[in-house]
This record gives C-alpha cells, structure tokens and sequence, in this order.
C-alpha cells in the first residue's frame, strides 16, 4: 500500500464500510512502531472524487485545471486525468509527468511567467501550445522558440494584502496590454486570450470584478489588432471552503454571463490546486527527541509571560520539518493544528510545546507556541490539510527521508467513479482490497485525541 514520490508504481487501498481514516492511521502507525518511525501520509483519494462533484455542481461550465506544483504524486495525478481535469504545468517535468498519463497537449497549459527558453522548446515539441506571457521579454523569447503557441496575457490584479503580495509581481497592466500586442503582431504570435490570478488570501471579493472587467477590456482591444480570442482563465486562489467556492462563484457568475456569455465561445478555466488536495492528505510524524526549555525563549516576541515558573516547558524534535513536508511553512503560516494521537484523559495537564524539525536549523521551527500533553520520543503527532504545496520535490537536507504515502479510497467513492464510467482500466490496475483492521490488544491500541 505504500509508494515513494517519485515511484509511478503505486497501490491504492479499498476501504471497507466503517473503515476510516483513523483506523488506517491506526495501522500505519502500528506498522511503523514495529518496523521504523518514518514519516508518512495518508492519502484520502476519494476526496479528490468530491471535490470534483462540488466542482461541478458549483461552478460549471468553468473548466479546472489543476495546478502540477501543488501535489505532483501520481495517485493524485493519475485520479484528477482520470476525472477529466486538466493540468497547469509550470515546468518541463510537470509537463513530462502529465504526459506520461496520456492527457493531450490540449488539455495541458504552461503557466510559469518566467520560462527557460529550453522548456519552451519542449513544449513546442510536446505540442503544448498554451502558455502565459506577461512581458515583451517573455513574448520574444516565446517568439524564438516556439513560434506556433497560443498566449493568454496575464494581467495583474488589484488584492495586496499584508499576507500576500505575490501579484504585483506577475502580471502585466491594462495600458502594457496594447504594447504586447503590437509585439505580438509584429513577431506573428497568436493571443488566444486573458488570465488573471486572485489570492487565496484575498478577502476583497470585489477584485474579482476589477478582474472580469479588465479582461473584457483586454478582449474588446485585441479585436482592433484582429486576435480572435476564445479563453479566460480566472487562476486560482480556491482554498478548498465551499464557503469560499459559493461566494466567489455567486460573484463571477453575472459578471461572466454579462461580459463571457455562452454564445461569445470564450472558455472560461480555472486553476484550483488546493481546492482539491488540501484535505485529502494527513500527515503523521514521529518525536525524535526531547527537550525542557525556559518559558521566556519560547514566547513570541512582545508576549508577556503570565505562566507559573515550574511548570515545565517543552521543545519536541520530530522526524519531518521545514526542508521537507513543512517546506511551506518559511513563506506562510502553518493551517493546521497538531493532533497528539495517543490516547490522554481529558483532565490530563496541557504544557507550553514547541515544535521543530530534524535539521537542527534555526529556520527549521514548525510550530512556535502551542499546549500539548507532556509526550515521550517516539509519540506520534498528526497533522491534517498537509495536501497542497508539502509532496513536491523535497530536500536531501540532514540525510532527510521522505514520508512514505499510502493512498486509500472508500467503496462508496469507488462506486461513484464507475457509475460515472470514469474509472480506467489501467487506474484499476492500482487498486487492491483492505481487509478489516488490525484488532489491536487495549496496550497497543493508539486512538487520535478528540
């Protein structure tokens, strides 16, 4: 049941009515208690399965194409091309890996605004033709090597916040757009249409109309040079809420029947990443090693203590950090709370803990301050929403291992795909039976905290 990141030879388990994502946990880490405490994650691929349903009971006609970075692991590759999801690859790997499924060049879109003119080559001999651009630099480049390609401008939009500035650095305004049109004319590139990307920090939901209007704008001026337009690509930003999907769909939805309607022949696509595998993948690490620190070097800058000075204070080494899963963690604030999984009385005293990975660097902090029960090495924490942005390629730092994956899927999601009559042959192939669990003796059963 396990596969390595970069193995496309990969098993998924079938899970038994009444089996959940707790009992394999359960398992995995008997398994690993027994065998080596090695990280390794959970891979819930039956969420992928809802996510799409929602997707597509939500926001249709609006095609996703999900973004390779943001969990490139064949299971998740292989579900998504199966549910007929196209992919944004933002490199020549990406590309190869989407490929290497069979999914069609049409259905594949190179989106990385700043791209080395040898994996534009590539993609002009992989026949990928839909690309960003940004910048008369871009589009020259993209001239020289791959003369045939289809470009959406990308164009900048208005959703600085203190968290997220990402989008002031790519994308170019509304007044540049005719210049990178007359270069475009000049140098006999095609301009298929417009892409603008909003924040998943973003709480402005107006800059989804600045970002509509300025799109139709852009459409209406490149039919003065004679570019036939036909795409919009609203980016991504999908958090993965249905909250969030309902509020922005009940935004864009009048404004794309006003500007973008079904008989103008724009496609409207989407790029949703964490939308699909935020939730679907959990993380178990193991303490490797422990330590009693003072109260004051654990609190934040500017904090005031208010604790009484015996009661300890912990730092917890685990087996996974920041030049591996938690990669993310040095460019924005961890989403996700650990769970101590052994079992513990509810009366059981919770102490000031910190967390850091195996490197012993000092970027390598995972969580800063947090109340956790007093726990041994070899205890195992969880970590849940670890889908998006923690399964790419990863350091070699300190001798890290990577986690193990193992993958499952209930009978139901099962069931749903082949009623849709999207399960493949060869995505059959890759799954197997679970057998009922493991009946643990009442010592070594472990059960997440509630």
């Amino acid at each position: 049941m396990k596969g390595f990141l970069e193995d496309a030879n990969y098993s998924i388990g079938l899970l038994d009515e009444g089996a959940t994502l707790a009992d394999v946990i359960d398992n995995c880490i008997y398994e690993h208690t027994h065998t080596g405490k090695r990280a390794f994650y959970v891979g819930d691929l039956g969420k992928l399965v809802k996510k799409n349903i929602q997707w597509q009971n939500m926001m249709a006609p609006i095609k996703p194409f999900y973004p390779v970075r943001c969990n490139s692991t064949p299971g998740v590759l292989e579900i998504l091309g199966t549910l007929g999801v196209g992919f944004a690859c933002s490199s020549k790997s990406e590309m190869a890996l989407v490929q290497d499924l069979g999914i069609s060049p049409e259905n594949i879109i190179y989106t990385n605004p700043c791209k080395q003119a040898s994996q534009i080559k590539y993609a002009a001999k992989a026949g990928i033709n839909i690309m960003t651009c940004d910048s008369d630099i871009e589009l020259k480049k993209i001239a020289r090597n791959h003369p045939n390609a289809k470009l959406l401008l990308h164009i900048a939009t208005e959703d600085i916040t203190a968290d997220e500035e990402m989008n002031m650095k790519f994308g170019t305004t509304l007044k540049n757009c005719r210049h990178l049109m007359e270069c475009a004319k000049e140098l006999g590139v095609q301009i298929v249409g417009v892409k603008f990307h909003v924040s998943g920090f973003c709480k402005e939901l107006q800059t989804y109309i600045h970002a509509i209007s300025d799109a139709r704008c852009v459409f209406d001026m490149a039919e003065e040079f004679g570019f036939k337009m036909n795409m919009l690509d609203i980016g991504g930003g999908f958090t993965g809420s249905e909250l969030q999907l309902e509020e922005v769909n009940h935004v864009i939805r009048p404004l794309l029947d006003v500007y973008f309607p079904k008989e103008s022949g724009v496609n409207v696509i989407a790029e949703p990443g964490c939308y699909y595998v935020s939730s679907a993948f959990t993380l178990a690490v193991n303490i490797i090693a422990k330590k009693t620190v003072e109260y004051d070097k654990l609190l934040p800058s500017g904090v005031e203590q208010t604790r009484n000075d015996d009661e300890p204070v912990f730092t917890y080494y685990i087996n996974d950090g920041v030049y591996g899963s938690f990669a993310s963690k040095l460019s924005e604030k961890l989403n996700t709370i650990p769970e101590v999984h052994k079992k513990y009385k509810e009366d059981e005293p919770l102490f000031a803990s910190s967390l850091w990975g195996p490197s012993c660097d000092e970027l390598d902090q995972i969580v800063e301050n947090c109340l956790l029960p007093e726990l041994s090495v070899g205890d195992w924490l969880i970590f849940g929403n670890m889908g998006s942005g923690t399964l790419g390629e990863q350091s070699t730092f300190n001798d890290y291992q990577r986690p193990l994956i193992y993958y499952m899927m209930s009978f139901s999601d099962w069931d749903e795909m082949q009623d849709a009559g999207i399960a493949s042959d060869t995505l059959m192939k890759n799954f197997f039976f679970v057998p009922p669990c493991i009946q643990l003796s009442p010592e070594d059963r472990f059960s997440t905290a509630a």
